[in-house]
Formats: C-alpha cells, sequence, structure tokens
C-alpha cells in the first residue's frame, strides 16, 4: 500500500514539474523569440502564424505512432473536413485574436509583469457569462474578482512608478485576457461539432488560424511598403515575392539561420507539449489541482523573471503579484465549491418513486446534470490559465 502511495506521489510530482518546465520555458523562449536584442526581428504575426503551423504538423505527425504506444491513440487520425473547419471558424477567429494579443502582450512587457498583464481573464469571463449566456456570479466570487481588480490597477500603477511600464502591452494584455473568456465560451459551443474531442478542434483552431493569419499580416505590413523605397530591382522582387511578411522579416539578416528556425520550430512544440502536460496534469490530480498549479507557476515563473533579469521593484509591486496570484486561486476555489452543490433536491425531500425504469431514468440524468457541471468547471478553469499557452491550449482536454 505505501509502496503504490509513494509510486503515485512521485508520478504526481513528475507530472507537475513536467508542466512547470515546459510553461515557464515557452514563456522565456517566446519572449525571446519577439524581442530579443540578439533576433532584432519585429514580426510577432510571422512568429505566431508559423507556431500555428508546427501544430498543424504535429497533429499530423503524432497519430503515425498510434501503433508504437497506447498513449499516442489520444491523438486521432489526420483528417480535414471543409464544413467541420467551415463550423469551426467563429472559434478559430476568436483564437487567433487570444494567441495573437497574448504574443503581442508578451513582446511589449516584461516577462514578471506578464501574469498581471493577463490577469483579467477572469473578470471577462464573469461579464462575458452574464452578457453571453445569462448566468449570474455569486456574491464571494465577485468579492475575488474585486481583489483581483485591485490587484490589477496596483500592479500597472507600480509598473509604471518603476517606468516599465508598456500602455501598448497592458492594451494587448486586456484584450488578451477578453478573447480568452471568448475562447472558454465559444470551445463549449463548437466542442460537439469535432465528436468532444479536443485534439480534432485543435487541428481545425491551427488549421484555421494559418490562413487567418495571412490578411493580419499583410494588414500589419502595408504601412511599412508603402512607406519602403525601393532602391534596388533586387528589393522590389523581394518585396513582391514576399507580400505576407512585413519588411523587417524581408531585410531579417537570420532568415537562413538554421539556429533562427530551430528556435521557431521548438517554440511551435512547446505549444502543442503544453497542451500535453496540462491533459497529465489533470488526469493525475484534477481540474483544481490544475489550477492551483498553475497559480503556482505564475508566482515561480514572476520570481525567476527577476532574478534573471536582474529587475528591482517595489514592496508594492510584489503585493499587486500577491493580490492577482491570491484572488484567482480564491475564485477557482469558491466556484470549485459552487460546481460541488447538488443541482436538485436530496432524494429525501422528493416523491419515492416505485416504478424502476423511473429511478434509472432519474439516476441518468442527475449523472449527467453532475457531468455538465464537472464540464463547465473543466472548460472554465483551463481557459482561464489558458494564457500560459501563449498559443494557449484551446480546450477542454478530453481524459480517457
Amino acid at each position: 500500500m505505501e509502496a503504490a502511495y509513494a509510486n503515485r506521489a512521485t508520478k504526481i510530482g513528475m507530472v507537475i514539474a513536467l508542466y512547470w518546465v515546459v510553461s515557464i520555458s515557452m514563456v522565456f523562449l517566446n519572449k525571446y523569440l519577439l524581442s530579443s536584442p540578439d533576433l532584432r526581428l519585429d514580426a510577432p504575426l510571422f512568429i505566431t502564424w508559423f507556431q500555428c503551423l508546427v501544430a498543424v504538423v504535429a497533429c499530423w505527425v503524432l497519430p503515425l505512432f498510434r501503433p508504437l504506444h497506447p498513449f499516442f491513440e489520444t491523438f486521432p487520425r489526420f483528417e480535414v473536413k471543409v464544413d467541420v473547419a467551415l463550423k469551426c471558424l467563429p472559434l478559430s477567429a476568436v483564437f487567433v485574436g487570444m494567441i495573437a494579443f497574448n504574443n503581442l502582450c508578451l513582446k511589449e512587457i516584461g516577462v514578471s509583469f506578464y501574469n498581471v498583464g493577463r490577469s483579467l481573464t477572469t473578470i471577462w469571463n464573469v461579464l462575458l457569462t452574464y452578457l453571453m449566456l445569462g448566468q449570474k456570479t455569486s456574491p464571494k466570487a465577485l468579492l475575488c474578482c474585486l481583489f483581483l481588480v485591485l490587484g490589477f490597477i496596483l500592479g500597472v500603477d507600480q509598473e509604471g512608478e518603476i517606468g516599465d511600464l508598456s500602455v501598448r502591452g497592458v492594451i494587448y494584455g486586456v484584450l488578451a485576457s477578453l478573447f480568452v473568456a471568448l475562447n472558454a465560451i465559444y470551445v463549449k459551443k463548437i466542442l460537439p461539432i469535432v465528436d468532444g474531442d479536443s485534439w480534432k478542434l485543435t487541428l481545425y483552431n491551427n488549421l484555421n488560424a494559418f490562413f487567418l493569419f495571412v490578411p493580419l499580416m499583410i494588414m500589419a505590413s502595408e504601412h511599412e511598403m508603402v512607406s519602403y523605397r525601393l532602391t534596388t530591382i533586387n528589393r522590389l522582387i523581394m518585396i513582391q515575392l514576399t507580400p505576407l511578411v512585413s519588411t523587417q522579416l524581408a531585410e531579417f539578416e537570420k532568415i537562413t539561420s538554421l539556429y533562427f528556425w530551430a528556435m521557431m520550430t521548438l517554440g511551435g512544440f512547446f505549444g502543442v507539449a503544453i497542451g500535453l502536460v496540462t491533459m497529465l496534469q489533470i488526469k493525475f490530480t484534477s481540474p483544481l489541482t490544475h489550477n492551483i498549479s498553475g497559480t503556482a507557476k505564475a508566482c515561480a515563473q514572476t520570481v525567476i523573471a527577476v532574478w534573471a533579469n536582474s529587475e528591482v521593484k517595489s514592496g508594492l509591486w510584489w503585493v499587486s503579484n500577491l493580490l492577482v496570484l491570491l484572488a484567482s486561486a480564491a475564485y477557482t476555489h469558491v466556484r470549485s465549491q459552487e460546481m460541488q452543490k447538488p443541482t436538485s433536491p436530496p432524494l429525501a425531500n422528493t416523491a419515492k418513486k416505485t416504478d424502476s425504469d423511473d429511478n434509472d431514468e432519474d439516476s441518468d440524468v442527475d449523472e449527467r446534470n453532475q457531468q455538465d457541471h464537472v464540464d463547465d468547471y473543466t472548460v472554465e478553469v483551463l481557459d482561464d490559465s489558458a494564457d500560459e499557452r501563449d498559443q494557449a491550449p484551446n480546450n477542454k482536454l478530453r481524459i480517457n
């Protein structure tokens, strides 16, 4: 018994550690790609677009290993249906906004402020579920939201006092939070279209995003192309042959560097890996534990960023981070407690049935209602912490 318990505890510890390593590494790697002085590449949409391409390729490659190990049976066989892709377009548009604004936010602000900068997902979730679904939030949960907003405002104020505040980055963070909350709502609506399979949804989302990013990249580079002076025929040909990228990319000196493309591919790999380790963490623990782990990870990520960049932060700056983390954790706890409450009166207070078929039917209904609550909570928890994917885990993960 003790050996089995120790073995399970070891597995849980390893899964949580793996989740932390993948998630933190992904954020720092994306920050390097987006705003490193070594690369000097100002093409965040192109980087995000390439990561979507890597995700699509992964959805094609991973199912090929299904005969080798039961683990790979999680991944459905690669199949694209045009009608399904079109039905997923509304969610994919939200998905594009989510991952684009996440990366734009990360480009403009430091990793140490990243958690606070995108901390309003819960607030948007409360507002949108009321406006779009008519669902009200309990006073306890609203109180948690109040402290979360206070932490956000204090964090922005202190970042400004230090002189590191990027107003553009904060705006991107607020918009990223909005799209993460929208994603939580649309995922639940679209998931049945792909038979409840989160990896099919990942495929269609990233495939649609691959095409949706094209006009965005064109629009983002139009103002540069208009003002760009073509001094040689070679440059003219270069711009005309590469209309999907900005002049920054056209002039990027490391465009042929194997190291650059290796880092780009690794960034895309982490975007897929975070979905896998999230699935594993929930499988070995629970959605609530996963969210608590994500909160603790965000705290560690902030400390590592401050230490790695030799940043000096004020006491109130740290208080703002603590407020955001504790308020997020408290909100998750309150919502989990509310989801566990029964939605129907106890059997002792209801009319007793004598027909066994009726009893079986009631049991099935209760079970479905309970599962609906679990699904609601799982979607909400995963999408509240989905920002950390930064290419975002866009799903309610299926646990077999």
